[in-house]
């Protein structure tokens, strides 16, 4: 009972010190009332700080964050490159040399008429007969031109051989395609028809072309 009356004591006098504050300055407020609206002022500036301050460093903290790691792992890429830097230089110099040795087999187009006649003398220095050799149309493609020339070769079977091989040993690069032979009437000797594909690298009018050809088609898509 002792105890119930201590507590409803101290509760009246907590609950007196709200009274009559209704006008009067709050530095002249009792303790409770006066710390309650600290606390309260205090908890409001905590909040405006947060929304208008502290959270913006936050994110800009996560973003920082973010980004090291980002940065950590681009760190790690180049580390890798920068120690297998040498291999990666061998191996840009092996693809060079190599790119080198393909342009020197494709011909100018100052230099495709000597390959024409390479090709025809292909068939007559052989003993076969050559009994068709026509040029058809340049195509032109990204990087190169190709012409294709239909021939017909009549021959004996080692004739025919011997002229495919000697188109497969000229220094610029020739393949035959569509190959159909067939026996000549009445005769052994076989008659080849193929069409025999050389190429050409693009001279610099060509490949300017070719460029803006590429950019007025991209200006069109972009329409």
């Amino acid at each position: 009972m002792a105890k119930s009356l201590n507590l409803n004591i101290d509760l009246s006098r907590l609950t007196a010190q709200f009274n009559n504050l209704q006008g009067r300055h709050p530095g002249l407020w009792p303790v409770l009332p006066r710390g309650l609206l600290f606390a309260a002022l205090f908890a409001a500036l905590l909040g405006a700080g947060w929304g208008f301050y502290w959270q913006g460093l936050f994110d800009a903290l996560e973003a920082g964050r973010a980004e090291e790691e980002v940065l950590k792992g681009q760190y790690a890429d180049k580390l890798k490159q920068a120690v297998n830097l040498e291999g990666l230089r061998r191996q840009k110099e092996q693809v060079r040399q190599f790119v080198s040795q393909i342009e020197k087999q494709l011909p100018s187009r100052a230099e495709m008429d000597a390959l024409l006649s390479d090709i025809n003398q292909a068939g007559v220095g052989r003993g076969a007969q050559l009994q068709l050799f026509k040029p058809g149309s340049v195509v032109v493609k990204e990087y190169y031109a190709e012409l294709p020339i239909s021939v017909r070769v009549v021959g004996n079977y080692h004739d025919l051989g011997s002229f495919a091989s000697d188109l497969a040993n000229l220094p610029r690069i020739v393949t035959l395609n569509n190959v159909t032979i067939q026996p000549l009437d009445k005769s052994s000797l076989l008659a080849m028809e193929a069409t025999a594909k050389t190429f050409r690298y693009l001279d610099p009018e060509e490949i300017a072309q070719q460029r803006a050809a590429q950019r007025k088609a991209a200006e069109g898509a972009r329409r």
